[in-house]
């Protein structure tokens, strides 16, 4: 499936994607609006939020309520590189959440596809053509 990405204005890039417009910016100290997230920003939510999904799907599969579950998810900068070099997700869970499934609910983070995309990188190959299509 083919994601088309075009440039709306300023230092907006949009991406049209299985019928959803994912909107993105630059902060104003980056020359843009600051009207959508950053492009980066995304990736880093992605990541988080693909691991929530699955601590979700784990927990509802056990009717374990979600409601007071939290993921924070910390990031670690190497000062040389400027890269970041340690993701780090905390899944905060409620007093009763059940002993039991603690480390299970662990392993179903570390599911996740993004990150299983992160652990084996596809490789990138970037050309140019002329026209639309």
């Amino acid at each position: 499936m083919n994601m088309e990405i075009y440039f709306p204005g300023n230092k907006r890039v949009n991406a049209d994607y299985r019928g959803f417009t994912i909107e993105t910016d630059q902060p104003r100290m980056g020359g843009g609006d600051n009207a959508a997230p950053a492009p980066f920003d995304l990736f880093l939510a992605s990541i988080g939020t693909c691991a929530g999904i699955y601590v979700l799907s784990f927990c509802q599969q056990r009717n374990i309520p979600t409601e007071n579950i939290r993921l924070i998810q910390e990031l670690e900068h190497d000062p040389a590189t400027h890269l970041i070099k340690r993701i780090k997700i905390d899944i905060k869970l409620p007093a009763n959440f059940p002993e039991q499934y603690k480390a299970a609910v662990i392993r179903s983070a570390e599911l996740c596809a993004v990150k299983k995309h992160m652990d084996l990188p596809p490789e990138f190959k970037i050309i140019t053509s002329v026209g639309n299509s």
